[in-house]
């Protein structure tokens, strides 16, 4: 259908009454909220063929800036279904950082630059970053490239310049940090980019702000070209986009943003919930508000449950969403023991909802806080054949920080391990550098041996090195050496934790608290956790008291060896965090790790305005599922070492108890579930008396150490007992069998199945 064709009833009959009204209104700045699943694409997508089919604007007159080029291509690609691909080709579309970059292209000369200038990404912003400071003779450690060139980024978007920044609070503040010099090495940033005529990606926002301040023909030029300007998921610009918006709109008001402040999750990359909260204020001309309710995703129970969470949220344009699909189910709780049982839960779930609703496992997703809440889960998928895969981002036994430690795990037992010993000879950085390294593997070729070899009896192969190299690679040596001989007696944790100490590798991850590097120390940590839960569980389900590294490299090989296997196009689970999973739904969701020091993250409690972003998150979490939510919280998860009592997330309270259901108990095994379960919670229960009362009775406190022997053995347990342990949660005791030291019970647990447990070590409470 061209252009001509094109009538205003066939454009609006296919929208709500909401949607029509926001696509017909053009005469002034335009605010539409739209709730999650309410159809915002579809408003803007109409909307800009109204323009042109109604208003007959010129498609090169239409600016519709989005937040990634994959949007983008969408909507030209729908647009051109409704008025003709010939017209949608000509729309002045796509993304802030690309629509600008065509802009200062043709206008570079007035600002200094040539029009071929490179635009850095982040590798090369940070790599300047990184040369700027050792030709400053500053120290590496304390100015981290990474998290110097986060911090220009940060000002850059703030549109803070450096002689700016260097009298601001931003740099007063850098001086209390004990790093006064981030503002000379931003000037010389600045300065740098400009002699090698470049631009990084923030600097296509600066620069085009600059030209249209300081130029006022450039910018009276681009106002009268962009006559309607579209903005997508205005809750997540910053402040230099917001400004860029006004200096092109604010003369005429042809201005329509579309967003929701509900789903503003992302100030950490910048993004300012204020900029569509205080939207209407900008304007002369006056703003309409217009708001998108209807949710044509998810289920009714679902939609209600989540907006109980964000009303309590005090910042906030008030909405109600609702939705005309079936009722569905309340969002359900499941309380677990541990994160291990957690993963069991919800593998168990997955199960269960494939056979009942005839899903495929495409159909399902696991969103959490933090990346590192993926291993748990990755390892009981494995387990159970579940296949899965990690939505943008890495399989945990693939991130970079686990790959180091590992490499460091297999120098220790095998130090001609070649290719682990070339990733960790130099990291942390120890002054072996490539050179040294190139010469050892000369040497080794020469003689027939391994590099370890050499490193071993330099002088007896006569490598080649200078004193000072001889002596750092002699104590890397030694270093090896000495965890090497600790293998046989100490347990994988304990040397494993030691080597991640005394490698530097801790000092390395710890060394800034940027987002990327507080990722990297999540994951260290949740490894560590890992750890210690295989040496417990191995020495309680009687596989050896002393379980060695060794023990733990065999059993993360099968796990890596995995994550290689599985068909591209076979369907799979979804992990990924709620971040990343902003824009997308699917028919089941879980929410993981809803506890306190999780979710919320604990660095944002002591912050109402960072709290109500984590409830936006979880906000965000619920309104992707369609058919099914369900959400788990565990009590107890090995943290630095041991393990640690959780308790549920503040957010779960704040969703209406009426729509949430907590599920504590079912039958095991065929066995009946009122011999020993607790009573599932009434979905009408109340929501705080599931945190104070039900809470403590499903799932109590246990921080006891291993019970001593006059509690074990066939007087103290029976078989019929039911127990509640530490990880495995509820079960009920199907045989004790042995005497003393060596009594073993064998328990049918709730979730986690059958395990023979060597009760010395085990960690229960009888219950019955």
């Amino acid at each position: 259908m061209g252009i001509n064709e094109i009538t205003d009833d066939s454009l609006l009959e296919q929208l709500n009454d909401s949607q029509r009204e926001a696509v017909e209104y053009c005469g002034g700045p335009q605010l539409v909220i739209a709730g999650a699943g309410s159809g915002k694409t579809r408003v803007l997508t109409y909307k800009i063929a109204y323009l042109l089919a109604h208003h007959r604007l010129a498609p090169w007159n239409i600016l519709a800036l989005t937040f990634t080029n994959k949007a983008a291509r969408e909507m030209k690609e729908r647009i051109g279904r409704l008025v003709g691909h010939e017209q949608a080709r000509y729309l002045q579309m796509g993304t802030f950082h690309s629509v600008f970059a065509r802009i200062l292209r043709a206008e570079a000369e007035t600002i200094g630059f040539s029009a071929n200038f490179t635009i850095y990404d982040q590798a090369d912003s940070r790599s300047l970053v990184k040369s700027i400071i050792k030709e400053m003779q500053l120290d590496d450690k304390a100015y981290k490239p990474s998290s110097v060139a986060d911090r220009i980024s940060m000002a850059k978007n703030h549109l803070l310049m450096p002689q700016q920044y260097m009298v601001s609070s931003w740099a007063a503040d850098d001086a209390q940090k004990r790093h006064p010099q981030v503002g000379a090495i931003y000037n010389r940033y600045v300065e740098r980019c400009r002699q090698a005529n470049a631009m990084d990606f923030d600097d296509l926002l600066v620069q085009t702000y600059l030209l249209f301040k300081r130029y006022d023909d450039i910018c009276q030029k681009y106002v009268e070209r962009f006559q309607y300007v579209l903005v997508d998921e205005y809750q997540d610009t910053n402040f230099a986009q917001q400004e860029i918006v006004l200096q092109l709109t604010q003369q005429h008001g042809r201005v329509c943003v579309v967003g929701d402040d509900a789903q503003s999750i992302y100030s950490f990359r910048g993004a300012n919930i204020d900029n569509i909260l205080d939207f209407q204020k900008k304007y002369q001309q006056g703003t309409r508000l217009f708001k998108l309710e209807q949710n044509y995703r998810s289920t009714q129970l679902i939609v209600q449950a989540a907006n109980s969470l964000i009303r309590k949220n005090e910042r906030q344009i008030h909405k109600d969403v609702f939705s005309e699909n079936e009722e569905g189910e309340c969002l359900t709780l499941k309380p677990a023991y541990s994160d291990r049982e957690e993963a069991i839960i919800v593998c168990n779930d997955i199960k269960r909802i494939s056979r009942q609703d005839g899903a495929s496992y495409g159909d399902f997703a696991i969103l959490y806080r933090t990346n590192a809440q993926s291993r748990s889960f990755e390892e009981q998928m494995r387990k159970d054949g579940i296949p899965y895969r990690i939505y943008g981002g890495l399989s945990f036994y693939q991130r970079k920080e686990i790959k180091d430690v590992i490499a460091y795990f297999r120098v220790v037992a095998n130090p001609n391990d070649e290719e682990a010993l070339r990733r960790i000879i130099n990291y942390p950085a120890r002054g072996i550098g490539d050179t040294t390294v190139a010469k050892i593997v000369e040497t080794a070729n020469l003689h027939h041996v391994s590099l370890w070899d050499v490193i071993q009896q330099p002088i007896v192969f006569d490598l080649k090195l200078a004193k000072g190299t001889l002596g750092k690679l002699e104590a890397f040596k030694n270093l090896v050496n000495g965890w090497a001989e600790r293998m046989a007696v100490e347990d994988a944790y304990s040397l494993g934790h030691s080597i991640i100490m005394e490698s530097g590798i801790s000092r390395d991850i710890y060394s800034s608290n940027n987002p990327e590097d507080l990722s990297r120390q999540e994951n260290l940590e949740e490894f560590l956790g890992g750890m210690q839960d295989f040496v417990e569980s191995r020495k309680e389900e009687d596989q050896g008291e002393n379980t060695l590294l060794s023990d733990f490299l065999q059993e993360v090989a099968l796990l890596t060896d995995l994550d290689s296997e599985g068909d591209e196009d076979q369907p799979k689970v979804t992990l990924m965090t709620i971040h990343a999973a902003k824009g997308l739904e699917f028919p089941t969701v879980f929410v993981v790790g809803l506890e306190e020091n999780i979710f919320p993250s604990p660095m944002c409690t002591g912050s109402m305005r960072e709290l109500e972003e984590e409830r936006r998150l979880l906000y965000v979490a619920i309104t992707r599922a369609e058919r099914h939510c369900i959400l788990t919280c565990a009590q107890n998860r090995f943290r630095y070492g041991k393990m640690e009592y959780d308790t549920p997330s503040r957010f779960i309270k704040d969703i209406d108890p009426r729509l949430l259901r907590v599920e504590g108990g079912a039958g095991i095994s065929g066995i009946a579930a009122n011999s020993y379960h607790r009573p599932v919670q009434n979905p009408r229960s109340v929501a705080t008396q599931f945190i104070a009362d039900v809470k403590p009775r499903l799932i109590p406190v246990r921080k006891e150490t291993p019970r001593p022997q006059s509690a074990i053995g066939n007087i103290g347990l029976r078989e019929g007992n039911v127990i509640e342990h530490q990880r495995f949660g509820i079960g009920i005791v199907v045989k004790v069998e042995g005497t003393g030291e060596n009594t073993k019970a064998t328990v049918d647990f709730r979730n986690a199945g059958t395990k023979q447990l060597l009760l010395k070590f085990a960690k229960y409470t009888i219950i019955s």
